[in-house]
């Protein structure tokens, strides 16, 4: 006999597969990648592999036993190189936002955040105390002037949350102009720049530091899942903020830190990023050349980007099914993604560009997506 809580579970599950959008876990299969984060080809080349001497455990969080002289060292090191006074190192980037947002929020908060932010920092801002919190427009600086100006009139602390490069769309934020607005109203800036690590700076350090705001952001989430291509995360900022994230920061303070393997192998892969500029500047070209390449079809159907990730429109489930099963069975992978993991309407498909991508594949992806789209 099925309890409450089952018949529950199975009544969620049914009606995700009569909208059409019930996910399953999938065996990630040959073909062209069009579809992972790894944009330098870092974890596709295997060139962060690296001999194995370091313990493979932690044995305890950061405050019990899972501190270490290699944690210590690669914080400091991580701090100089994002140009900020110090680190703090997380386990991935979704627990540095929840971490970092849910223990600024207090009833005396107000976060404003851009609407299309990614889940964990929503997330995180669920999970503080704030008193408020506010989605803006997106990219809209006008949007966001007007609830500061609502808000600065109040005895709260506004604290403004961002993305550099918004993971589905791949537009940029208008970095300098929200720099401005903040200082303007003297409120907090929080910059996440997981899609711009290793993608943007002269040395793949970010978009905030390409712009040279670094010294204007109260805090930046640098995540290594992405370019960096391995796991964990780091919130860089102010001493300040450092030593009350290792006080208030739950989701750093109740967890076990990640062992000296998986930090020397974060060493070894910003070395990489950093030293082999080549791997950007091919990236680059993949970006240019399929932009050119997708003007071939509707400009109606993509967003515009200038990022690895771009974004084909289609608005409809099934028809991002097809186009997606298309590209598969011509041994291409690229990402379906349906609502609601996006607002219903703006289904679409996802496609990353990479550093080893060349222009025949562009070329042969451009062609099976115009196939499909004339059916």
């Amino acid at each position: 006999m099925q309890t409450e809580a089952e018949k529950y579970l199975e009544q969620q599950l049914r009606q995700r597969e009569i909208a059409h959008n019930k996910r399953a876990l999938q065996l990630r299969e040959n073909g062209i990648d069009f579809f992972s984060n790894d944009y330098l080809g870092i974890a596709k080349n295997n060139l962060g592999t690296a001999e194995i001497i370091y313990a493979s455990g932690s044995t305890g969080s950061r405050l019990l036993s899972g501190n270490s002289k290699k944690a210590i060292e690669l914080e400091k090191y991580l701090a100089a190189f994002h140009q900020a006074p110090a680190a703090l190192l997380f386990n991935s980037g979704y627990d540095a936002n929840l971490g970092l947002l849910s223990s600024l929020g207090s009833r005396h908060t107000v976060f404003l955040y851009d609407e299309l932010s990614h889940a964990s920092i929503i997330d995180g801002i669920r999970l503080s105390f704030c008193k408020q919190s506010f989605r803006f427009k997106h990219n809209n600086c006008p949007d966001l002037r007007e609830k500061l100006q609502k808000f600065s009139t109040e005895d709260v602390q506004i604290i403004v949350v961002v993305e550099s490069v918004y993971s589905m769309e791949g537009d940029m934020a208008p970095l300098k102009e929200i720099v401005k607005l903040c200082e303007e109203f003297n409120v907090s800036l929080i910059v996440d720049e997981a899609h711009a690590t290793g993608v943007f700076g002269e040395n793949g350090e970010g978009l905030v530091q390409k712009l040279q705001l670094q010294q204007k952001i109260f805090a930046r989430i640098h995540t290594f899942g992405k370019a960096i291509a391995c796991h964990g995360a780091v919130v860089v900022g102010s001493n300040l903020l450092k030593e009350y994230l290792i006080n208030f920061a739950r989701s750093f303070i109740y967890t076990t830190a990640l062992p000296d393997q998986a930090l020397q192998v974060i060493e070894n892969n910003y070395a990489i990023m950093q030293h082999h500029p080549e791997l950007r500047e091919k990236l680059h070209h993949s970006i240019q050349y399929f932009n050119q390449a997708k003007k071939t079809l509707c400009d109606a159907y993509w967003e515009e980007s200038y990022s690895p990730i771009q974004s084909l429109l289609l608005s409809n489930n099934d028809l991002v099914k097809l186009v997606a099963d298309t590209c598969k069975n011509a041994g291409i992978n690229v990402s379906a993604i349906k609502s609601p993991t996006v607002a219903k309407g703006s289904e679409r498909i996802r496609i990353c560009l990479h550093s080893f991508n060349t222009d025949e594949e562009i070329d042969l992806l451009i062609k099976e997506i115009e196939r499909c789209l004339k059916k």
